[in-house]
């Protein structure tokens, strides 16, 4: 019969045909294509939030929420790279907020103290060797991000030796920005989230000051890319002249210092001078000396760690202080509550097996994790004199703004919160009231436009420390943007 032929209107008739199908495969082979790159780049981005992720940390109680940490690059030619810990939210946690933790010093850890003595899951045992859960956890209302900021503070690192003595408020807050764009960009999901930066003490500073740049930075670039709502502030330094005048005051009304120191230190001080002279020195150093006694200056009510003092002299002058540069005052070189609980976090951030868990010292940083930083404490090098302008611009942009106080801090009282509140001259929404937790006066508030203030009874420098359900109730109301409870 031999091979039939095709008739020879079929090459025209179909020819159409088979060239519509040979572009409709190509096409799909270049969707395939794209989706394999799509695919890796998303997969690529996916493993390395995934590297960061912790299993269990060594002595762990058993929970429910994801924990990543590790670090993210902030200036690859000076090798700087900042240290970061995320414990999510409870329950919830991909529709919760994202809230950005810092703590002060300068060169004070996050790790050490927001996360292991304030607002974290976790609490450290006397012998460093396991974990407890903390009941009143900020991470059951949002995902906590703790940044260990800037690089020389415990983990966060930076291969330029000569970083370390030149540190400040710019640089941080521009570090801590860069930080928050590359961990976007790891973590994609939290993008449009809304997000919160809270803080304490030096944080003061870091804290609007980032928000600052976050604000500028959404502007740059036409979309709101970092989605931030609002900040709170507890114990934070904010105005030198009213800091100093406002502790000076609390001494005094506190009975802590006699009724000729504090007239000794009112008339050798001037409170508006950059530097210090040397009768006011001696004024504020016989204070602390011989009239202060032995005392927790960061809680006045409470006793002294018994370890702490069975190590040091029984004079108080031998006691390390530093000095906060631009600033009157003098500070102890470690911050906190209690010496012996920074203690327990420095034998547990040592231990090789924690560090390994926690992706933690992957370059081998040539010191010990410490809860604070000496060499960033001595040689601060820029400190903005008055955050009061920031807060203003900051109140202008719609932020959401609360500053809290617990009233038996002596370093940073809540007199010179209120002397600097004072100075922003805003309208007052809400008159005094005294807000309640429990069937307890749980502090007192006032609320302005475009501000919240709001005092913790009973509370010292680390507000969530002394007073824990205090602090979460007060945490629950600033995201609810709802004022405290009047009864």
């Amino acid at each position: 019969m031999g091979t039939q032929k095709r008739p020879p209107h079929y090459t025209t008739m179909h020819s159409p045909f088979i060239f519509f199908l040979l572009w409709f495969w190509l096409l799909l082979l270049l969707v395939a294509i794209v989706g394999v790159v799509v695919g890796d780049t998303r997969g690529e981005r996916c493993s390395e939030a995934d590297r960061d992720r912790i299993r269990a940390l060594p002595g762990q109680p058993p929970v429910g929420f994801d924990q990543f940490s590790g670090y993210v690059t902030v200036d690859r030619v000076h090798g700087r790279a900042l240290f970061y810990w995320l414990t999510e939210a409870t329950v919830d946690s991909s529709v919760k907020p994202l809230v950005l933790w810092l703590n002060g010093g300068p060169g004070c850890s996050s790790v050490a103290y927001g996360a292991s003595e304030e607002v974290g899951p976790f609490r450290i045992k006397r012998n460093g060797s396991s974990l407890y859960l903390n009941k009143y956890s900020w991470n059951r209302e949002a995902n906590l991000l703790f940044l260990e900021s800037p690089a020389g503070v415990g983990f966060s690192y930076t291969n330029t030796s000569s970083d370390l003595k030149t540190s400040g408020d710019k640089r941080t807050a521009q570090d801590a920005l860069h930080f928050l764009v590359g961990w976007y960009s790891r973590f994609p999901q939290y993008k449009h989230r809304d997000f919160y930066i809270a803080g304490e003490s030096y944080a003061g500073h870091y804290v609007p000051q980032l928000a600052k740049k976050i604000v500028d930075y959404n502007k740059a670039i036409s979309k709101p890319f970092i989605n931030l709502k609002g900040f709170l502030v507890g114990n934070a330094v904010t105005d030198n002249y009213y800091d100093s005048i406002g502790t000076v005051s609390y001494w005094w009304t506190h009975a802590m210092i006699s009724d000729s120191t504090y007239r000794s230190i009112l008339s050798s001080c001037n409170f508006s001078a950059v530097k210090t002279s040397r009768p006011c020195d001696g004024a504020v150093n016989y204070a602390m000396n011989h009239e202060f006694g032995d005392i927790d200056q960061y809680s006045i009510y409470t006793p002294s760690c018994a370890a702490a003092a069975a190590t040091s002299n029984s004079s108080a002058r031998h006691r390390p202080l530093m000095r906060l540069k631009n600033t009157l005052l003098r500070r102890r070189s470690y911050s906190g509550y209690d010496p012996c609980t920074e203690t327990y976090a420095e034998k547990y951030y040592n231990r090789p097996d924690v560090q390994r868990v926690m992706h933690a010292n992957i370059t081998r940083i040539p010191y010990r994790w410490t809860a604070c930083s000496d060499v960033l404490i001595k040689t601060w090098r820029d400190s903005q004199i008055s955050m009061l302008p920031t807060y203003k611009e900051l109140i202008g942009a719609g932020l959401r703004i609360w500053v809290f106080s617990g009233d038996t801090d002596s370093v940073v009282p809540v007199t010179a919160t209120r002397f600097s509140i004072g100075h922003l001259h805003l309208k007052v929404k809400i008159p005094w009231y005294p807000w309640y937790s429990g069937r307890q006066v749980g502090g007192w508030s006032e609320v302005y436009e475009g501000l919240t203030f709001a005092s913790v009874r009973g509370a010292g420098h680390e507000v969530p420390l002394f007073q824990p359900r205090r602090a979460f109730e007060l945490f629950q109301s600033f995201l609810a943007g709802e004022p405290l409870p009047k009864s």
